[in-house]
């Protein structure tokens, strides 16, 4: 998802998250809608969150942070 319609997200949750990076916007957005905020945590390549909206994203970003 690009970070134009991560904002898009966070602005509808009332999240103002101009300043934030990708991955503190996701987790902002996680803890606001109640859920875990561990996108990009992912350091194993595992994740249980199977019906996650972020989990393709956060596998991606969490294979990145680990190079």
């Amino acid at each position: 998802m690009t970070l134009q319609k991560i904002r898009k997200v966070a602005s509808d949750h009332g999240i103002r998250g101009s300043k934030l990076d990708k991955i503190s916007l996701v987790r902002a957005i996680q803890r606001e809608e109640g859920n875990f905020d561990c996108f990009a945590s992912a350091y194993d390549g595992h994740c249980d969150q199977l019906t996650c909206m972020w989990r393709e994203d956060c596998l991606a970003s969490s294979q990145k942070s680990v190079s």
